[in-house]
């Protein structure tokens, strides 16, 4: 698969991002990855956050690409993109969704189905997607970044 295919069988849409945009999608992550590590925190809540500021990386380097994903399946197309947009490895991939499907158990289904070290896990996993994104926006697409106020 490629962008090229998620844009033919309409998982995405293209999209035209702004500085602004792509500024408040990793304030957002940032402010997430913070949040995650508050003391006191149940792991439920910790995983919840940090999944968050993951999906809002993801959302970020899909817009960067000139794409949006469609309403349909948009966290896990969202997340799948990132393959294809920052590089990112098919087991950060396959890890990330498996996040997705863990949170969406977690909101849905199950209260008690994640646990401190998952949590702990899923903030790292923020934390180096977080970083990966940061220095491929720098690279690809500078005039997206803009210095933070």
């Amino acid at each position: 698969m490629t962008l090229q295919r998620y844009l033919e069988n309409s998982w995405i849409r293209p999209h035209e991002t702004s500085p602004e945009e792509i500024g408040e999608l990793l304030a957002i992550a940032d402010r997430d990855i913070g949040q995650s590590q508050t003391p006191g925190l149940g792991p439920e809540w910790r995983f919840g956050i940090a999944y968050n500021a993951a999906l809002q990386l993801a959302t970020a380097a899909v817009a960067a690409s000139g794409y949006q994903a469609e309403r349909q399946n948009k966290h896990q197309r969202t997340i799948e993109c990132l393959s294809w947009t920052v590089g990112l490895d098919s087991g950060e991939v396959a890890l990330l969704d498996l996040c997705r499907r863990k949170r969406h158990t977690n909101v849905y289904e199950q209260v008690g189905a994640i646990s401190d070290q998952e949590a702990d896990e899923m903030i790292t996993l923020a934390i180096r997607l977080r970083d990966q994104v940061t220095a491929w926006l720098k690279s690809r697409f500078p005039g997206l970044m803009t210095p933070r106020k």
